[in-house]
């Protein structure tokens, strides 16, 4: 597909500073740009590359100054890093999906597919499963009985989705996932065995989540486990049974959270952070890669560590962390002049 700056600046509420007729036909980084291709300028850092990029168009901020000659011509937005995430939404929207199902797809006869979803090779679909418009189902994708799913999401090769979970519109299951499988729940025996208990819930997943790949949810062991409306989860993340995470909440790679505990909305979590069970985590909290939680977390907080503790406290108690042998010497030749 190709497009004008003018067409371009029209959707983005921009403006066009030189030739607005030029077209573009594919999307770039701006230091590894080709002609014909658009790319933007959003972090300070790639100034330097608008001097001497390829592309034919670069998105930029309203108040970005040229202070050399430059090529391309230049679309002027109040966000440029937004305007180029409007751009590629509105780019995959317009890119001609599959439709229809695959030879070697199967599907029970139950189950109620729209004509405008895709089901590629070698997917499986359950009994009794809903889907609503627009889906698409890559290969090799298993959905077990009793699922439904809203509009316009897509769900990439090697998922599993459990029996009775529940997924909304716009979202988007990266490859590998696993949502619905059994929480880790075990009953110790007086013999040193463990009795395992069941997990007779489901997963529900709201409108416009994103699941990173080879991330896991567990079902519930009774009720729900609830990823909420606007969650944002990278690869290889551990949700537990009953946990509860609020809308907008954004977590990072490798992070694991116990059963039972409910985060709140508009979280941000950094990679590698592990949460243990039961505990309430309240809104707009901020919680610093590799930190350990092991209590409630009051709404706004910033925290970091292992046990957690604030983060500038952290920052403070840093500074004597790593002078600590120093110290120690210090006071060890203290107690010897003492002598």
């Amino acid at each position: 597909m190709k497009f004008t700056a003018a067409e371009i600046a029209n959707l983005l509420e921009g403006t066009v500073d030189g030739d607005d007729s030029v077209e573009i036909s594919s999307l770039s980084k701006i230091d590894e740009s080709t002609h014909g291709s658009l790319t933007f300028l959003a972090n300070p850092k790639y100034t330097q590359h608008i001097y001497t990029t390829n592309a034919s168009l670069v998105i930029v901020n309203d108040d970005f100054e040229i202070e050399d000659q430059i090529s391309p011509t230049l679309i002027r937005v109040n966000d440029a890093y937004q305007a180029f995430s409007t751009l590629l939404q509105y780019y995959n929207k317009n890119v001609k999906a599959n439709k229809g199902i695959e030879s070697s797809a199967i599907i029970d006869k139950t189950s109620i597919i729209h004509p405008s979803c895709y089901v590629g090779n070698f997917s499986i679909i359950g009994k009794n499963v809903k889907f609503g418009k627009n889906i698409f189902i890559s290969p090799h994708v298993v959905i077990e009985d009793n699922v439904s799913i809203g509009n316009n999401t897509k769900i990439e090769s090697f998922s599993v989705i459990k029996m009775g979970s529940k997924i909304g519109s716009n979202c988007y299951i990266h490859n590998g996932c696993i949502i619905g499988s059994d929480g880790f729940g075990f009953a110790p025996k007086e013999d040193g065995t463990y009795n395992k208990i069941p997990h007779t819930g489901n997963v529900e997943i709201s409108d416009n989540v994103e699941i990173g790949a080879n991330s896991t949810i567990d079902r519930a062991t009774l009720g729900s486990t609830r990823i909420l409306r606007g969650v944002k989860l990278d690869n290889q993340i551990q949700i537990a049974h009953n946990v509860e995470i609020g809308p907008n909440t954004v977590i990072a790679a490798q992070t694991g959270i116990a059963g039972s505990t409910k985060i709140g909305s508009n979280c941000i979590i950094g990679g590698q952070v592990g949460i243990i069970g039961h505990l309430k985590i309240g809104d707009n909290v901020s919680i610093q890669g590799q930190s350990g939680i092991i209590s409630n977390i009051k709404d706004g907080s910033v925290i970091q560590g292992s046990p957690a503790i604030g983060y500038k406290d952290y920052n403070k108690s840093y500074v004597y962390f790593r002078r600590f042998p120093s110290i120690i010497k210090r006071l060890e030749s203290l107690e010897k002049n003492r002598k």
